[in-house]
């Protein structure tokens, strides 16, 4: 890849781009890194979903599936990575598909949009609700308390509305957290490494930790353990998402056109490398694979912990996983509501008026965090009844966040036009940006697919009328009504200089 000189500073390219410096910029290209690393977080994501994979494919999925989707998503990281440099602002995707398509350019970022608001939601959704399951596994360690849906509900709501509370003290608050929740997660994934090393009478087989397969998914037809494998790739493409924070913070880190994409693509590099070292030492410490599949605790590591490590130390190593889920899922708040802010900002919201508001003091989108809060809130609602909510949260998340993620690669590679920033691919442009595309049309089939059988109603896998509900949803309304207002992304420089006059709705 080269690397061209920046052409001007951060506020002036902001202002090239049509928008005034509203929020603060207080971030390193280390704290811009740190956002994304924590939110993609593979002492969360990794965790909370490693069960899905021990269902679903077995060791194979979770180690070799691992690497195979961690390089995967490297090609995608890359290829946003470039379209970032470019245009370095906290609307990001949809920012960028309207500014790289040659038609009907406001359609594309009503759709981008969305995409990315409902893969935002579900994320933090996601996050919040794997560390209340943690939390809960943690206390029920401790204080013998039971594990239910009720009480890791209530745990949820707790957690989600702290990290609320956090974002809507300030950015500054944020860059703290964030630094220290980098090095909690490589510290702590040491940590784990080194006792599950050490402290275990025995091990599994080296071969079975990367070649066993299970199949506990219910299907029996010819070929149902590579579909279960093929399901099983949740768990690593669930945990690598997130890393588009590191563009939604942009407007608040420094040399944010280098800086931005740099975090985004070092963000899922170390996430891979760390996140096989700990996963190998999970999967090579299984005592008893179906008494640890099927826990009472309600997460397998858990257990894994327990019995490989013993009581004492396997309960410290879930405390370091659930502390690591609530830095993970604060970061995914404020990503989340910086998009939403962004969204907000050119009107695509319903009651964008009170969701672009900044507070002048913290520099930060208030009214924007406790909307996320609030709908995130109202995705794991179902978790009261359903127990698949949860892989339902982490296949929307997925399909959600990366259709969002690769439209802009796309039409950026449909672009001729388009001006690389001082931080591109240059020759492996194409190869990488294509690459990309294709593996992000595969895993929107695959994660739609049956995830267990018999299907009924608590076994359906719902993403499908999720995304489908979202997808309707914004249809209608683009043809009903945004088509004739939504013109795109609106630069509040060219508002601001017409004396705050609007020239369409604001909801």
């Amino acid at each position: 890849m080269s690397v061209n000189p920046a052409p001007s500073t951060d506020e002036e390219r902001l202002a090239q781009l049509g928008y005034q410096q509203e929020l603060h910029r207080r971030l390193s290209g280390f704290s811009n890194f740190a956002v994304s690393f924590s939110i993609i977080s593979i002492l969360a994501g990794a965790i909370t979903s490693y069960g899905i994979a021990m269902t679903a494919g077995g060791p194979i999925a979770i180690t070799l599936g691992w690497l195979f989707v961690g390089i995967m998503v490297t090609f995608v990281a890359l290829a946003m990575a470039e379209v970032c440099s470019a245009y370095p602002t906290a609307g990001a995707l949809y920012w960028w598909a309207a500014a790289l398509a040659k038609r009907n350019k406001a359609a594309w970022a009503w759709f981008v949009g969305w995409f990315n608001f409902l893969g935002e939601v579900a994320v933090t959704a996601a996050i919040d609700f794997g560390a209340a399951i943690t939390t809960a596994a943690f206390l029920s360690l401790t204080f013998d308390m039971e594990v239910t849906k009720a009480s890791t509900f209530l745990i949820f709501l707790v957690i989600i509305v702290v990290h609320g509370l956090l974002n809507t003290f300030g950015v500054n608050l944020v860059r703290l957290l964030s630094d220290v929740s980098a090095w909690w997660h490589l510290v702590g994934v040491a940590v784990i490494v080194v006792l599950l090393t050490v402290l275990p009478d025995q091990h599994k087989p080296i071969s079975d930790v990367f070649f066993e397969v299970h199949n506990a998914t219910g299907f029996t037809f010819a070929g149902a353990s590579v579909y279960a494998v093929l399901i099983g790739l949740l768990m690593a493409q669930y945990t690598y998402t997130g890393y588009d924070a590191s563009a939604h913070v942009a407007e608040e880190t420094h040399d944010a056109a280098k800086a931005a994409p740099r975090g985004i693509v070092m963000s899922v590099v170390v996430s891979v490398i760390a996140g096989f070292v700990l996963l190998f030492a999970i999967t090579w410490s299984i005592q008893d694979y179906e008494a640890e599949r099927t826990t009472a605790l309600g997460l397998p590591p858990a257990q894994i912990f327990i019995d490989a490590a013993g009581h004492n130390a396997g309960t410290f190593l879930v405390f370091i996983c659930m502390v690591a889920q609530w830095f993970c899922g604060m970061a995914s708040v404020t990503a989340n509501s910086r998009m939403s802010y962004a969204f907000s900002r050119d009107g695509a919201l319903p009651g964008s008026r009170i969701w672009k508001q900044v507070n002048p003091r913290t520099g930060t989108p208030t009214n924007s965090i406790w909307l996320c809060v609030t709908l995130s809130t109202i995705i794991v609602l179902p978790s009261l009844w359903n127990t698949t909510a949860y892989l339902a949260a982490t296949s929307i998340a997925v399909i959600g966040l990366y259709i969002a993620y690769v439209a802009p690669v796309f039409l950026r590679r449909r672009n001729p036009d388009f001006q690389p920033g001082p931080w591109n691919l240059g020759k492996w442009s194409a190869p990488v940006g294509w690459i990309a595309i294709v593996w992000v049309v595969i895993i929107c089939i695959l994660f739609v697919l049956p995830t267990a059988s018999p299907i009924t109603a608590t076994t359906f896998n719902y993403t499908i009328v999720a995304v489908a509900v979202v997808v309707g949803a914004a249809t209608i309304w683009w043809f009903a009504s945004a088509r004739h207002w939504f013109t795109g992304p609106r630069q509040n420089l060219i508002e601001k200089a017409a004396h705050g006059e609007q020239t369409m709705p604001t909801e």
